[in-house]
């Protein structure tokens, strides 16, 4: 008998449950798992590697995490740099190029392809459980709970029999399990000590301005930096490239699963047949974003675990609005949480559950949306609604530790919005930043 304990270690998800809510709303968010790049050469990179561990999911996403694509070691990959080992490197004082952020990005890609990070989405997804290839099964709890479905909406045996369960189905795909993603954050950092040293040093009587911290022998033999660094660390900014991956889930994708791979029972050859699958589930490239902030050095507010953990949260943040806005299906999609009113009921505005952390300043614009049920055909539109923009001054600082720092807006329970045009609001529409394609009018 065929044990599949090490199977499910590799492809179970490490995401809770349950669907996350917003207050009391439910609502259909992507599916977002995030890797590190892992830096064992820098003299900060456990700090880096500790911080990025201890940080969720931002709550505007379905936790995915995979458990074997939580870090890739930057010591142990050959292949993307000619003669080299490592990626491509965004050091003191060197940017990456648009050719080395594309072999690192495609290298990542196939880095992940190869470990089968997709197919491991795919289980979590379908609920993969068993102690061997002879009792394992798959189930559409995840689906039900993240999709507001009914049970037999997403059975997917009975689905395929009738027209109308198809089309439930192709809607979860499309909703849901094709909204997947990973996003893999490459940091690196500078420190002020960094910047100082490099600005008073000469190399061999050149003049050349070096970075004591690019890892060369030459850096780390000058004025044992490293130690002055490590016992002051007064300053600390990271330089954050995340490149972002999409599970490939089409109707050819979908079709091998469901009639070759699925089984709510036990059914050794088809779930063997999914896990001997090397070819049908894929990840692919869609897009990068680069973040570094030269003023965001905190000083004297956090001991250096939470100094390099909080810099490390709104680095990756701040690429996770610029990912939304650069790519269609990203898009962060909140509910309105309230509608405002006076003592005498007049409307004065709406109140949502994000803020600085998503991207949200004084008069950033929204569509209003509201998520219909097509009876016919069983799958989801999105209806225009109306338009808002963020009240000047009323914007949450939701931020990684904002109220510690006493942020103006950090002790907001939400932002508030004012209607620009359109029709009635109601508390549960969704708001989406920007036009967003599936909307019709």
């Amino acid at each position: 008998m065929k044990r599949v304990a090490l199977i499910l270690l590799t492809l179970c998800v490490g995401c809770g449950a349950f669907s996350q809510t917003s207050g009391a709303l439910a609502y259909r968010r992507n599916a977002l798992a995030m890797t590190l790049v892992y830096h064992p050469e820098d003299e900060f990179g456990p700090q880096i590697f500790k911080a990025f561990d201890s940080l969720p999911v931002p709550d505007k996403y379905d936790d995915h995490t995979i458990r074997n694509a939580r870090t890739i070691d930057n010591s142990k990959i050959y292949g993307v740099q000619p003669n080299a080992s490592g990626y491509y490197k965004a050091t003191y004082g060197h940017q990456l190029t648009s050719s080395e952020l594309r072999a690192n990005a495609l290298y990542t890609e196939q880095l992940l392809n190869d470990a089968e990070v997709a197919k491991s989405m795919v289980a979590a997804w379908f609920g993969l459980q068993g102690e061997t290839v002879e009792d394992a099964t798959f189930n559409t709890t995840l689906i039900q709970e993240r999709g507001q479905y009914n049970a037999t909406d997403v059975d997917v045996e009975l689905a395929l029999q009738t027209v109308r369960g198809v089309a439930a189905l192709s809607d979860a795909g499309e909703e849901l399990i094709g909204q997947t993603f990973i996003l893999v954050n490459d940091i690196t950092y500078v420190t002020a000590e960094q910047e100082a040293q490099a600005a008073k040093a000469v190399i061999n009587g050149l003049g050349s301005l070096f970075d004591a911290f690019t890892g060369g022998d030459l850096g780390k033999t000058v004025s044992n930096v490293s130690g002055q660094i490590a016992d002051s660390f007064t300053g600390f900014k990271v330089k954050t490239h995340s490149y972002l991956y999409q599970l490939v889930w089409n109707d050819s994708v979908a079709a091998v699963f469901y009639q070759q791979h699925y089984t709510a029972t036990p059914d050794p050859k088809k779930v063997q047949a999914f896990l001997d699958d090397k070819t049908t589930y894929r990840l692919r490239y869609v897009a990068h974003e680069y973040e570094f902030d030269k003023k965001s050095v905190l000083k004297g507010q956090y001991e250096r675990t939470e100094l390099v953990r909080t810099i490390c949260a709104r680095s990756m943040d701040k690429n996770i609005v610029a990912l939304a806005k650069q790519y269609e299906d990203f898009k962060v999609k909140t509910p309105v949480y309230q509608v405002l009113s006076d003592e005498h009921g007049r409307v004065m505005g709406y109140a949502a559950k994000i803020g600085m952390k998503e991207g949200i300043s004084d008069g950033s614009k929204f569509q209003v949306v509201q998520r219909v049920i097509n009876p016919e055909t069983n799958k989801t539109t999105y209806r225009y609604v109306a338009t808002v923009k963020a009240v000047k001054g009323k914007v949450w600082d939701n931020r990684y530790n904002a109220v510690r720092e006493h942020a103006d807006g950090a002790t907001l329970p939400y932002t508030t919005f004012t209607k620009v045009s359109g029709g009635e609001i109601l508390p549960g529409m969704l708001l989406i930043e920007g036009r967003y394609r599936k909307v019709t009018e």
